[in-house]
């Protein structure tokens, strides 16, 4: 241990005399709070710690650590109360050294009194307990940025899992009405219509497959070729989005569109409850408490759940996934979707004024990691903004319903650290990347 020459000097001179030195073993009480002492330790090797008791509550708690090279009994030996203002105990096996009040000075003439010569150790030591006490005011800080987030995301949790269970039974009861309705209407059709059920099952299997552009343009066509109305020809061409239109759909075409525009309509009632189906299933999962890590998870699978939980905020994003052939890992799929739904739900948040904005999504493995990188062009992160983003609590959204905890990111990196990984951001004018590496093993 590297010290200062005064300090190695007070060492040398005052304790080294083997008749003010003792071993003790971990568990033994050097000084009790509020006993009387006299003496000036010095730890020659071992750890001990010092703890403060409460009399009102009968509570305990340590309020320092010496170790080798250290010192306690400073404030009762140098104010001369005479008083331990704490009980100090023996962690490990330890040896000690001490002088006490009997102490002379040594070449008083050359270095001053007992207390001028001892004024470094005094200084070491605040220096040493300021050091020790910052270490453990951040290690106290790290656990409560865990319990923080561990109980944030409990919350968010059993909410998750109590609207998604309602929703659960919302959509069982459209499904299974659906297929009731489906059977019935079809039923119906069989028994008083029957030329008329191929065009109602083909709105069944085939529904709607082109966009209101393409409608718009055949539309036109059908109009004029088979002498139709304007709504005729816009649902017949839905109906057939192209080829020629066979003579039956045209001896009852009203009739057939009806018929037709059922089916469709039952169709995506049906498509649409198996949708929402499997988003209360995805949120489920995020908001589920089982985060225990399972070995084959599928890194584009989680990615893939991500988005779809996130269908309505990327509505207007253009999405681009280029997933890479990678290995399977152990992971906790609750926690690999917590990592990218905050990252892509900020990510849409930063372009909410951004034309044409886009995120791009790569994954490829790289010497033995898996490399995750989220893109999206919208403004710059500043570089004071940087530094902070992955803070607890610091926020860039201040109202409305984009306003933040400040704990999306801090939960990110809490996550991906606990797998051994890195989470880096790199931002200018063009483009801003979240870059996440996770190691395979």
């Amino acid at each position: 241990m590297n010290q200062p020459k005064a300090l190695r000097r007070i060492i040398d001179t005052y304790f080294q005399d083997p008749k003010s030195m003792i071993a003790v073993t971990a568990g033994t009480e050097v000084l009790r709070q509020d006993g009387y002492n006299d003496r000036l330790y010095w730890v020659k090797q071992g750890e001990l710690s010092g703890y403060v008791n409460s009399k009102e509550n009968d509570l305990s708690a340590q309020v320092f650590v010496v170790k080798e090279g250290m010192f306690f009994g400073v404030h009762s030996f140098f104010a001369q109360t005479l008083v331990a203002s704490t009980t100090v105990v023996a962690e490990k096996d330890s040896e000690i050294a001490w002088i006490d009040l009997s102490t002379q000075a040594v070449e008083p003439e050359h270095y001053g009194s007992l207390a001028e010569q001892f004024m470094p150790v005094m200084v070491h030591e605040l220096a040493m307990r300021q050091m020790l006490t910052g270490i453990a005011a951040l290690e106290k800080e790290k656990a409560l940025q865990k319990l923080y987030a561990t109980e944030q995301m409990t919350t968010l949790g059993q909410l998750a899992a109590g609207i998604a269970h309602e929703l659960n039974n919302a959509i069982g009861v459209i499904s299974s009405k659906t297929e009731n309705i489906q059977t019935a209407i079809s039923q119906f059709v069989n028994d008083n219509q029957p030329q008329m059920r191929p065009f109602l099952q083909h709105g069944i299997d085939h529904g709607q497959s082109i966009s209101s552009a393409q409608v718009r343009e055949r539309s036109k066509v059908l109009q004029q070729q088979y002498t139709l109305s304007r709504e005729q020809a816009r649902t017949l061409a839905r109906a057939l989005p192209e080829g020629d239109v066979p003579a039956d759909w045209l001896k009852d075409i009203d009739a057939a569109l009806i018929c037709w525009d059922s089916g469709r309509d039952l169709r995506d009632i049906r498509l649409a409850a198996r949708h929402a189906a499997s988003i209360v299933r995805s949120v489920k999962q995020l908001g589920g408490g089982d985060h225990a890590r399972i070995p084959n998870v599928d890194i584009t699978d989680t990615l893939h759940k991500s988005l779809t939980l996130l269908q309505s905020n990327l509505r207007y994003v253009d999405v681009v996934l280029r997933p890479a052939i990678l290995p399977p890992v152990t992971a906790s799929i609750t926690e690999l979707v917590q990592i990218w739904v905050n990252l892509i739900k900020n990510a849409c948040d930063a372009m909410e004024h951004t034309d044409n904005p886009q995120i791009e999504i790569i994954t490829r493995s790289v010497k033995n990691k898996l490399l995750v990188t989220i893109t999206n062009n919208g403004p710059m992160i500043d570089e004071a903004t940087r530094r902070k983003i992955f803070n607890p609590n610091f926020s860039t959204k201040k109202g409305g319903l984009s306003f933040g905890l400040g704990l999306g990111l801090a939960i990110v990196r809490r996550i991906v650290n606990s797998y051994g990984g890195t989470i880096v951001v790199k931002s200018d004018h063009q483009r801003t990347t979240f870059r996440i590496k996770l190691p395979i093993t």
